[in-house]
Formats: structure tokens, C-alpha cells, sequence
């Protein structure tokens, strides 16, 4: 699947841009793999994938506890999308495959 892989991603947050690096697996329509930022790293959840549309979930616990909801196009070696922040609301964030 396009989506399979390694990515370095680029996250615009309120708090400036911050990286982090993920690592998918698809398998039919699900999605699965870790998500990793600033030495931490944890097990995305609720992922699903339909063609070149991905979505999943993150829970992150630095700055704060939150629940990150991912949801992005693959397109070749880039990705693209917009990822929920609860309350704070939606920041768009790109990525390549590493």
C-alpha cells in the first residue's frame, strides 16, 4: 500500500511546528504503526486507510495529555493533512517518507 513506510512529519501548532517521525503498516482497510516526538514514542489507534486517504489517532501526554486525530492524503512520497487538537481546533501538518 502507498502509505506503508517510514515518515518524518511537519505538525504547525500553536506552539510552532513541531517534528515527529511515524512508521505505518496497512493491512485492508486498517492502519497501524507508532508515532514518535521528542524521545517518546506510542502505538497509533483507530487507524483506518481507503485508497490514498489515511486517518488515525494518537494520544500524546507533553505539553499536556490530548488525543491527536490525524486525517491526510498520500501522494507519492509526500503526506498531507489536517490533525485535531481537541478543543484547539485543526493545524495542518505534511510529511515525506524517510
Amino acid at each position: 500500500m502507498a502509505v506503508d513506510g517510514n515518515w518524518n512529519l511537519t505538525m504547525t501548532t500553536p506552539m510552532g511546528e513541531r517534528k515527529a517521525t511515524l512508521s505505518l503498516a496497512s493491512s485492508g482497510g486498517t492502519l497501524t504503526g507508532t508515532q514518535g516526538a521528542e524521545g517518546n514514542s506510542t502505538e497509533i489507534f483507530d487507524g483506518t486507510v481507503n485508497g490514498d486517504d489515511v486517518a488515525w489517532k494518537v494520544s500524546i501526554t507533553n505539553p499536556m495529555p490530548l488525543t491527536l486525530e490525524f486525517t491526510g492524503k498520500v501522494s507519492g512520497d509526500g503526506i498531507s493533512g489536517e490533525m485535531g487538537i481537541g478543543p484547539m481546533g485543526s493545524f495542518p501538518f505534511t510529511g515525506t517518507r524517510a
